[in-house]
């Protein structure tokens, strides 16, 4: 089942479900029917937009954001979609922090609501840094449909790497 790694931990039932799409060549048109809206988050200066847009929507009291990109070097096979960070520099006798969020450039071509689902997940790490209950929560808080999006992202990523592999 290695082509089923993103989903590792999903009960079997589901799994089977999942291979008998692949089997019959469903998956692809499955998620196109689901999912078919592209969005027009083309480039950094857009992504920043749309990123800082849900900020101030949902998080207004949180720290600001230094910079927020498209990244060609996260490697979507080691699980890292997005990143959170947070880089100090001093400044005379200041200590200033910039937080950037890095987003995976797979996501630059992806449908519109996995975009909002990463965005979401990488938003409430300024919040919340561990995977816990609290972080679920504002997931859910911002995105009520969060865990369904990071299913279906899983079921994406997985039909990306088939289609990649011929197959």
């Amino acid at each position: 089942m290695n082509a089923l790694k993103y989903l590792a931990g999903y009960p079997p039932p589901l799994l089977a479900r999942v291979q008998d799409l692949i089997a019959h060549d469903r998956l692809g048109g499955m998620l196109a029917d689901k999912y078919g809206q592209p969005h027009g988050v083309r480039n950094d200066g857009q992504l920043y937009d749309y990123v800082q847009a849900l900020k101030d929507q949902h998080l207004r009291k949180s720290a600001p954001l230094g910079k927020v990109i498209y990244d060609a070097r996260l490697q979507v096979m080691k699980h890292a979609l997005g990143t959170h960070t947070t880089i100090s520099r001093v400044q005379g006798s200041r200590l200033k922090a910039s937080r950037e969020i890095r987003i995976a450039s797979v996501f630059r071509d992806a449908p519109a609501a996995f975009l909002r689902m990463i965005v979401v997940h990488e938003l409430a790490h300024l919040k919340e840094a561990d995977h816990n209950k609290s972080f679920y929560q504002l997931c859910t808080h911002i995105e009520p449909d969060y865990h369904q999006l990071e299913f279906d992202l899983r079921l994406y990523l997985t039909h990306l790497e088939l289609e990649q592999r011929g197959g």
